[in-house]
C-alpha cells in the first residue's frame, strides 16, 4: 500500500504528519511544505498515483497511501501504517473535502449526505482512529481545514457551509476534550483561494429550480472567477506549518482578507442583534423570587 524504497529509511526525530486529500490544492501544498521542512509525511489520496510524484521527490520522508475517508476500514489501515512506518502521528491534517452548490430547496438528499460523509464524518473517522495513539503519547496536533463558509453562510453554498459549520463545532468541543491529554486542535478557515475547489472539486444540483435566479447567478459567478480568487494556497501551507510549531496554537485561524472582513461584519451584526433583543432574552427565566419555588 505504501510507496517507499526501503524500510526504516525515514528521518529520525522529525515530526510525523498524516494529511488527507493531497491530490491537489491546499492539501498538496501542505504536504510539500511539511516535507520541505524535513518532516515525515503520509501523503494520502483516493488515487495514490496522483501523489506518487511527491513521494518520488521525497523518497526518504514520504509514503503514498490510498485513502477514502468515508471508508472506516481504510482509515484504520492508513493510521496503522503511518504509525508503524513513522512511529507516531504527531500532526493530523484533515483536508479532504469538496463543495456542492444548490439552493436549499434544490438540494438532493443523496448528494448532500455524501458530502457530509466526506466533509464531516470523514474527519470524525480520522480523528477517532488517530486519537488513541496521540493520547498514549500525550501529544499531537489535529488541524481541521474548514472554510470561510464555516463561519459565514451564503448561497449557493448553504449545504457546504452546513458541513463546515459542523466541523467548526466539532473542533471547538474536541479541543476542550483533549487538552488535558496534551493534544492541540485548530480549525483553519481559508477564504477564496486559487484551487480546484470551484471546478474539479465542486458538485452542483442536477435539479435546478427556475425561481432561484439569484442563486443560479452566484453559481455561475463562482465558476467564472474561481481561477482568479485572491488567495495563494502556498500561503495556507506556510500558515499551517507555522501553527504546527506553536505550544499554544489558535483554536481558529482565519486566512484571507475576505474572510477577515466578512467575519468581522458578522460579529458586529450579531453583537448588535444580541443587544437589541437583550430584554427578550433575559425575560424568559423565572423571577428571582420564584426561582426556588418550582
Amino acid at each position: 500500500m505504501a510507496s517507499r524504497s526501503s524500510e526504516n529509511q525515514f528521518s529520525k526525530g522529525a515530526a510525523s504528519w498524516l494529511i488527507t486529500g493531497c491530490s491537489s490544492g491546499i492539501g498538496r501544498h501542505i504536504a510539500l511544505a511539511a516535507l520541505a521542512k524535513g518532516h515525515n509525511v503520509a501523503v494520502t489520496a483516493r488515487n495514490p498515483e496522483s501523489v506518487e510524484k511527491i513521494v518520488c521527490e521525497y523518497p526518504k520522508q514520504a509514503i503514498a497511501l490510498a485513502l477514502d475517508v468515508t471508508d472506516k476500514g481504510q482509515v484504520a489501515q492508513v493510521v496503522a501504517e503511518t504509525e508503524s512506518t513513522f512511529g507516531s502521528i504527531d500532526v493530523l491534517v484533515n483536508n479532504a473535502g469538496y463543495g456542492y452548490m444548490a439552493a436549499v430547496e434544490e438540494g438532493e438528499d443523496d448528494e448532500v449526505r455524501a458530502m457530509f460523509d466526506t466533509n464531516f464524518f470523514g474527519v470524525v473517522n480520522m480523528i477517532k482512529a488517530s486519537l488513541p495513539g496521540m493520547r498514549c503519547r500525550a501529544r499531537g496536533h489535529i488541524i481541521n481545514i474548514s472554510s470561510m463558509t464555516g463561519l459565514v453562510a451564503n448561497p449557493p453554498n448553504v449545504y457546504y457551509s452546513s458541513s463546515k459549520f459542523a466541523l467548526e463545532s466539532l473542533t471547538e468541543g474536541l479541543s476542550k476534550e483533549v487538552a488535558s491529554f496534551g493534544i492541540r486542535v485548530t480549525a483553519i478557515e481559508p477564504g477564496a483561494f486559487r484551487t480546484d475547489w470551484s471546478h474539479r472539486s465542486m458538485k452542483e444540483t442536477r435539479k435546478p429550480i427556475e425561481a432561484y435566479t439569484d442563486v443560479a447567478a452566484r453559481k455561475e459567478l463562482i465558476k467564472a472567477v474561481g481561477s482568479e480568487f485572491p488567495g495563494d494556497p502556498r500561503r495556507v501551507a506556510d500558515a499551517v506549518l507555522m501553527v504546527s510549531t506553536l505550544e499554544e496554537p489558535p483554536l481558529n485561524l482565519l486566512l484571507g482578507s475576505d474572510v477577515y472582513y466578512a467575519y468581522r461584519e458578522k460579529l458586529k451584526n450579531l453583537s448588535e442583534s444580541v443587544e437589541k433583543w437583550k430584554s427578550v432574552t433575559l425575560d424568559v427565566n423565572f423571577p428571582p423570587e420564584e426561582a426556588n419555588c418550582t
